[in-house]
């Protein structure tokens, strides 16, 4: 068989799959086990049926079940301890932004322009830095996600347990986001609840979102935090999750975020750019939850970066 990576050749395995790890996809299981091998190659194995769950054949979407074999066909592997170029230094960045770790669950401040997965031209995203970063490490699994250009709250489970729990809270809508977004304009709309169907859809070759009666509900609670001639400062908090949905619903209310080269205005984008605004306002500022175990309330937050603080700094010595 060609290999798409250097190192050591193991032996054919053949793996037990623990209660832990029941309910989890064959794919993600094959991805976070075979740490360092492109999502291409274990996507080829599965095609070409060298990977096997109970001596059969598997479609990437099975569902394991506690007591099935996997057999794990000979594939190389990066050496442990050498990610994919980028990938340790990209880790040792997220590592360094961990705003709280226990045994289940990592919640971090990602920094903006990392993805949270690789693809589309990147070698490595945040789940992919993490596990190169922390090799031993069983379990590693991203709760949801966060746009690339997007900063702050981010969740990463260590355990399958977390990431079902998690995953009932988002799916009820008992996870509560917050977000600090410049958008243009005076905002003159107070505190207001935005409520659209929003549909993905591709333009010109690029994915977008649109508002279409076709798509799916999507609500938002914006709240103003301080308004200025130029631009204003809100907070939203979003009651779903859906892509691009603060970015779309507040360009739909004639107030496009600061920064925002798909839906914004590009004068507006300008002139922040001359104030050293380099990417898109909108920060996940806090993430809270009620632990269904204990009914603790559980609430992170991740300052405003430094470059966004800088930016709202210019703003007040423009309007002083």
């Amino acid at each position: 068989m060609n290999s798409t990576t250097n190192g050591p050749r193991p032996a054919v395995q053949f793996l037990e799959i623990a209660p832990e790890a029941a309910g989890q996809r064959l794919d993600n299981f094959l991805v976070a086990r075979l740490k360092g091998v492109p999502k291409s190659h274990v996507y080829r194995l599965l095609r070409k049926g060298e990977v096997r769950v109970n001596k059969g054949r598997a479609k990437p979407d099975y569902r394991l079940a506690a007591g099935d074999v996997v057999r794990l066909p000979p594939v190389r592997r990066p050496e442990p301890g050498a990610p994919a170029p980028g990938g340790r230094a990209a880790g040792q960045r997220l590592e360094a932004s961990i705003l709280h770790e226990d045994d289940r669950l990592i919640v971090l401040d990602k920094p903006s322009g990392i993805a949270v997965h690789g693809g589309s031209g990147l070698s490595h995203g945040v789940i992919e830095a993490l596990r190169a970063a922390r090799p031993e490490a069983p379990y590693l699994e991203l709760v949801h996600r966060l746009d690339r250009d997007t900063s702050g709250c981010l969740l990463v489970a260590k355990r399958r347990s977390a990431l079902r729990a998690l995953h009932e809270l988002l799916r009820t809508g008992r996870v509560e986001k917050r977000y600090l977004a410049l958008v243009q304009g005076s905002w003159q709309l107070g505190q207001v609840k935005l409520e659209d169907r929003l549909r993905k859809t591709v333009r010109g070759g690029e994915r977008v979102v649109t508002v279409d009666e076709s798509g799916k509900a999507a609500a938002s609670i914006f709240r103003p935090v301080e308004i200025g001639n130029t631009a204003s400062l809100l907070e939203v908090r979003i009651m779903t999750g859906r892509t691009h949905q603060i970015r779309v619903q507040a360009a739909e209310a004639g107030h496009p975020l600061a920064g925002d080269d798909r839906y914004g205005d590009r004068d507006f984008n300008r002139q922040m750019k001359r104030l050293g605004l380099d990417r898109l306002f909108l920060h996940a500022a806090s993430i809270g939850w009620e632990d269904p175990a204990s009914g603790e309330w559980r609430l992170y937050s991740a300052p405003l970066p430094d470059d966004l603080r800088a930016v709202l700094s210019r703003l007040e010595q423009v309007r002083g």
